[in-house]
């Protein structure tokens, strides 16, 4: 499988995707927002609003990422109302346990039916110290424990302007992927698979209103998409590497809103958005998730 042989954009304003196409993930970070019963009636209405609009969520899965608090109030929710909306954690300890103050297992998570993990985002490397190699740690706690990391990397205004596009992106990429590559090749040698996801959030674009053009997220995307290649090509093989990075879904995160996300996904290496502010609402949430209807027949 060809690196290049990403998502078949034809006929995509039909709303149906290819079989063997990297399923599009709208992915909502409410970060520090939105308290346990709040959370309940976000994702209620959420849910309501996609179903009166005949949502399919295999067409184009859902999630919601709240904080730790909400968890288990949104798992029981699911759970009860058989919601097909999946969600995930904010973020995830390097530890499975012990003496970390503060920190949540990926265990504790998986217990609680947690589908994701967000480890990197920009907020935890400029809040918390978190660098790349701990990002990756992270990774590989949540694969251990069952989880999808999914792995934000992104440059900030000077990084862009010094460096160019997709230089520090690709750079954070590599040093995560290098702390758990080793056991990607260690599942495939046994047959197994263990699922990531990546987010490219451009540091500057993050709650600014001022969201990357749909075409440099692709270029910087794109890049990603051969940097995983070749960041996993020695401990796979060239082939196995090519085929995780053909399958791995990439989403752009920044300012994301329901009149631009169409153009967004309307590219070939972007499968998803990773939604901030936005996904506060739920009718601008539910309206992202439906990126389908506003994309524009050839």
């Amino acid at each position: 499988m060809s690196l290049r042989n990403s998502k078949r954009t034809e006929d995509r304003s039909a709303g149906a995707h290819p079989v063997g196409e990297r399923t599009p993930l709208i992915a909502g970070n409410w970060k520090m927002n939105i308290d346990h019963l709040h959370a309940i009636a976000l994702v209620q209405k959420v849910a309501w609003t996609l179903r009166d609009a005949d949502h399919d969520f295999d067409d184009v899965e859902v999630a919601v990422f709240p904080p730790f608090t909400d968890l288990r109030s949104v798992q029981s929710l699911v759970a009860a109302d058989k919601l097909p909306i999946t969600f995930g954690a904010q973020d995830v300890s390097e530890h499975d346990h012990g003496a970390f103050t503060g920190d949540i297992s990926g265990a504790f998570l998986n217990r609680l039916d947690a589908k994701y993990a967000i480890v990197g985002h920009s907020e935890r490397r400029l809040y918390h110290h978190e660098d790349d190699a701990q990002v990756g740690r992270k990774a590989l706690a949540a694969i251990r424990h069952g989880l999808v990391p999914l792995i934000c990397v992104g440059e900030t205004a000077a990084d862009l302007e010094a460096k160019g596009p997709a230089a520090v992106p690709v750079q954070q990429l590599q040093g995560a992927v290098a702390e758990f590559a080793a056991e990607l090749a260690k599942r495939a040698d046994a047959g197994e698979t263990a699922e990531i996801v990546i987010a490219y959030e451009p540091v500057w674009a993050i709650g600014s209103g001022k969201a990357a053009t749909a075409q440099q997220a692709q270029e910087v995307i794109g890049r990603l998409r051969g940097a995983l290649g070749e960041a996993l090509c020695a401990p796979l093989g060239a082939e196995r590497a090519d085929a995780v990075a053909a399958a791995t879904r990439i989403l752009y995160g920044g300012s994301v809103a329901v009149d631009n996300v169409a153009g967004f996904l309307a590219q070939p290496d972007i499968d998803g958005a990773l939604v901030g502010g936005a996904s506060l609402d739920a009718a601008s949430f539910a309206g992202i998730a439906q990126f389908r209807r506003h994309v524009r027949t050839a």
